[in-house]
């Protein structure tokens, strides 16, 4: 009886402690931009007849010039195909890149204008099988606070033989 009593205090304590600190973080909401639809489908079909499948992809809560951090397990020697896609709206797009040992690996940058405009796209082959940072970050005129940025990690599969 005495277990019995002590699990369910346990219990209880448990249940108001987490409650307590469940208040301190602020979740990432989705952001959902139904313009990028079409260049996603259309990223997804290129890059499917040239050997890549999608391993990750999310939409990305963004505000004007500030890092949406994405932490990814890479594995040494296999290709990988990073695509950022930023709000239209923007007028500069970046994407760092850094290894496990904090080392800039990759720097991309696009300006409203160009031709690739809102899309960030490199290939990128690990030296070594460990977590990375991709940083995008973009740069909006009127320094919106809820920009939608979208993210996809491709893999390129194997030959089939």
């Amino acid at each position: 009886m005495r277990i019995i009593i002590l699990n369910t205090f346990l219990l209880i304590a448990l249940l108001f402690y987490k409650q307590s600190y469940s208040q301190d973080v602020i979740p990432q909401k989705e952001c959902i931009n139904d313009s990028f639809l079409p260049q996603i489908d259309s990223i997804k079909r290129v890059m499917l007849e040239k050997g890549y499948t999608t391993v990750r992809e999310a939409s990305l809560n963004m505000e004007s010039e500030y890092e949406a951090p994405v932490i990814a397990p890479l594995t040494q020697g296999a290709w990988y195909y990073f695509i950022f896609i930023g709000d239209v709206t923007s007028r500069l797009y970046e994407v760092r890149m850094y290894d496990a040992n904090d080392k800039q690996v990759v720097y991309k940058r696009n300006q409203w204008a160009e031709i690739d405009g809102n899309i960030i796209g490199y290939a990128f082959i690990p030296q070594f099988t460990e977590l990375h940072m991709v940083k995008p970050v973009q740069v909006n005129k009127k320094k919106k606070k809820n920009l939608c940025g979208y993210i996809m990690i491709l893999k390129r599969l194997p030959p089939v033989e």
